[in-house]
């Protein structure tokens, strides 16, 4: 059943009780990876499997995740080509109470080095559950950026 999260801002990506980290580098310049990000929100799904559907909103965006897990979110920061961050308003996680999802990016060579960072809270049995998916989560995450990057060049 979906339920809303606590209305968190940008601060809570350093100071959320668990934060998920992960980096990698692609060809791609900061400029084409940060619009794939924030502005071709409906691409997604070609390039990041774990997402079945994404759309922009009005303060946002919906997505849905295969599996069925389903996010309302406001975008927080769209500051292109460094940061696109979002936070989950609405959500159907069990345990989830606040949640952000940042990404970072700087020119690495003629690339970028890409960073996303979870921060996340919620109930004891999610945060462990959060710490337990960190390698899936992080493969998920490379195999995303990797397909991104393919998908950019």
């Amino acid at each position: 059943m979906p339920h809303r999260l606590r209305p968190v801002g940008p601060e809570f990506v350093d100071s959320a009780p668990v934060r998920l980290v992960f980096t990698q580098d692609v060809a791609a310049p900061p400029e084409a990876v940060f619009h794939a990000l924030a502005e071709d929100v409906p691409g997604w799904p070609q390039w990041f499997s774990a997402i079945a559907s994404a759309r922009p909103t009005e303060s946002g965006r919906e997505v849905r995740l295969r599996g069925g897990i389903r996010f309302r979110e406001t975008v927080l920061a769209a500051k292109g080509p460094e940061v696109y961050a979002y936070r989950v308003d609405v959500t159907n996680t069990p345990g989830a109470r606040a949640w952000i999802e940042e990404w970072r990016l700087a020119p690495a060579g003629p690339g970028t080095r890409v960073r996303m960072t979870f921060a996340l809270d919620g109930t004891a049995p999610f945060r462990l559950v959060c710490g337990l998916a960190r390698p899936g989560v992080g493969r998920s995450f490379r195999t995303a950026v990797a397909a991104l990057d393919r998908r950019l060049r």
